[in-house]
This record gives C-alpha cells, sequence and structure tokens, in this order.
C-alpha cells in the first residue's frame, strides 16, 4: 500500500470509532495495519484514496473489514469516507470490557457534519448500552445522540 494510502486509512480510524465513547480509548495510540487488495489513491492533499479488495483495518482491539474504503480529502484532512461491503463489519473491545460490534451494507462519515451513518441491514451492538438495528443508524459524534 503507498504511503498516501496509508495516511488516508488513518481517516478510517474516526468512521470506525465514531467517538470515543464507542470502544477502547487506548487504541488511538495504537500502531495501524491496513491491507487491501489494491489501492488507487492520488499523491495530493486533495485528491481521493479508493481501497479495494479485502479492506482490513486494525489498530489495538479495533478491526475493520469492508470490501471498498472511498476516502475524500481536503487540505490534507480526512472529510468524508464511505465504506461498502458486504456487509462492513467493525468489532472494538470497548473500555467497560465488552465488545462493540456493527455492521451494514455501508457506512458514510462526514467529518463537517461529525456523523456516522449506517445503511442498509444496520446494527450495532455494545454490551451494557444495548443494540440497535434498522435500515439507518444515524449517530451525530458531537451529542452523542
Amino acid at each position: 500500500m503507498t504511503r498516501t494510502a496509508a495516511k488516508l486509512a488513518l481517516g478510517l480510524v474516526a468512521v470506525a470509532c465514531a467517538g470515543a465513547a464507542l470502544g477502547k480509548s487506548s487504541d488511538r495510540q495504537q500502531t495501524m495495519q491496513v491491507q487491501a487488495d489494491r489501492s488507487d489513491c492520488t499523491v495530493t492533499d486533495s485528491g481521493p484514496c479508493v481501497l479495494t479488495g479485502n479492506v482490513h483495518i486494525v489498530q489495538g482491539s479495533l478491526v475493520i473489514d469492508a470490501a471498498r474504503a472511498d476516502l475524500r480529502q481536503a487540505g490534507g484532512d480526512i472529510r468524508s469516507a464511505k465504506l461498502t461491503g458486504s456487509p462492513v463489519r467493525l468489532k472494538q473491545q470497548m473500555d467497560n470490557g465488552g465488545t462493540m460490534n456493527a455492521s451494514a451494507a455501508q457506512v458514510d462519515y462526514d467529518l463537517a457534519q461529525d456523523t456516522v451513518v449506517f445503511i442498509g441491514g444496520a446494527s450495532v451492538q455494545q454490551p451494557g448500552r444495548g443494540s440497535i438495528a434498522g435500515e439507518r443508524i444515524v449517530y451525530n459524534m458531537r451529542t452523542g445522540q
């Protein structure tokens, strides 16, 4: 994977974590490993980066599996990310010892709006906090709602 792809993949952590309350807080300090069959990333700070085929991301206890990750940036910062799969799967240990599991056909993260949207057969389970399922789950990272 190219350095640009690896840099952009760091933005995926924000997608998966969707706020520190969802996962183990120490994961953000861990080294990230990103694997994909292919990457098509521009070398500029404002171009897209598309990872396809068996996208697998691990950072600490966080594990993300997707068929495709489409990252958009501006000025070197991730602006949005769209993960798609059959389904996209996210798994992460929580500080309370439980494991958060989430899945959806598509996961969209919008940094400008601080929202994560799980679309298509969406399901999020958090021990001690319950679970939710539906065709569309919207999580606002600013409000925690």
